[in-house]
């Protein structure tokens, strides 16, 4: 495990719980001896060289600020290490595309953490649609709210709201649709916290997709809303609707004369996401057994980055921007 933030310490978790995997090694900046203990393994350091170098270590989680993901992964690729990487996959162009050649050249497996895709709502979706259960697909909405701000600190090495948050989302829309984004025109403003927007970023974003194929989507996000983590995908086609709705804290509803209440969604990606972290994790694991492609590759993960990227180009020209759909 490189890194031991937040998000390591959730796969962390996870894996202790996989009988079949062992977690010798943890590489954090901060890394002290006592972590031994404290995270049950066998080795804490602070230089990623002593993972790569350990000839008993088969695959690396890279958890750790995302412009270090592109180095970490040539190194872990030269020392053909199985790489699990957290989004976004770099922040440069130029060296996430080394870091794909890399990990081409040394024929190891890549996985990039976008954990929604094995939301068993969201699954259930992409299953049925890609079934044909609603014949084409031809109108995507998508709607992801956190339930407040970050701090400013965060917002100003995040890489700004279409990086960090609606990447996701932008990963989903290529995951529900099977298509690619070829174009997007973005919306945005700073409604929630004056300081996101003196900072240089947005916290409130509506972005508009044409696909490839023709089919249209539209995806909103805000940092801010009251009612908890608003996570809710639809996809409509000549046929009808499917739709991924929130998971509340609990499934019931109370009808009275005066009103009609039902449980607030859960409130965090922790808690609405758990499974999927936990799901991503196996899946990843099982590619590497079964000698299988990742069911999110290197290439879903540049392709995101391009989708932020030409909408935060949008929000700032005012105009539509064409995302660039090849990978050389």
């Amino acid at each position: 495990m490189i890194g031991a933030g937040r998000v390591a310490q959730v796969h962390l978790g996870n894996l202790k719980q996989m009988k079949d995997i062992k977690v010798k090694t943890i590489c954090d900046i901060f890394a002290e001896d006592s972590w031994k203990e404290r995270f049950s393994v066998e080795n804490v350091t602070k230089e990623a060289a002593d993972i790569f170098n350990d000839p008993e270590i088969d695959a690396v989680f890279i958890c750790t600020p995302t412009d270090t993901h592109t180095d970490l992964t040539i190194q872990a690729a030269n020392a053909g290490k199985h790489i699990f990487c957290e989004k976004p996959v770099g922040t440069e162009e130029a060296s996430i595309l080394d870091a794909y050649h890399a990990v081409l050249a040394n024929n190891v497996k890549f996985q990039t953490g976008f954990n929604r895709r094995f939301d068993k709502s969201h699954e259930k979706v992409k299953l049925e649609a890609a079934s044909q259960a609603i014949g084409e697909r031809h109108i995507l909405k998508i709607t992801s709210r956190d339930p407040e701000p970050p701090n400013i600190d965060y917002v100003k090495r995040s890489g700004g709201i279409f990086m960090d948050m609606m990447i996701h989302d932008f990963d989903m829309a290529r995951f529900m649709m099977d298509d690619e984004v070829e174009e997007v025109f973005t919306y945005g403003n700073s409604l929630v916290d004056p300081e996101i927007g003196a900072a240089g970023d947005v916290d409130t974003a509506i972005v508009s997709l044409k696909f490839k194929n023709g089919a249209m989507g539209v995806i909103d996000n805000s940092r801010k809303a009251v009612y908890g983590y608003d996570q809710r995908i639809e996809v409509f086609g000549e046929k009808g609707m499917l739709q991924s709705l929130n998971q509340p804290d609990y499934h019931v509803n109370r009808y009275t004369a005066q009103s009609v209440e039902a449980g607030t969604p859960k409130y965090f990606f922790l808690e609405r996401y758990q499974d999927a972290f936990f799901n991503e994790e196996v899946a990843f694991f099982d590619s590497i057994r079964q000698d299988q492609p990742t069911k999110c590759s290197f290439k879903d993960g540049i392709m995101a980055i391009r989708i932020a990227e030409a909408a935060k180009k949008s929000l700032e020209t005012g105009e539509k921007v064409a995302v660039n759909l090849e990978i050389k």
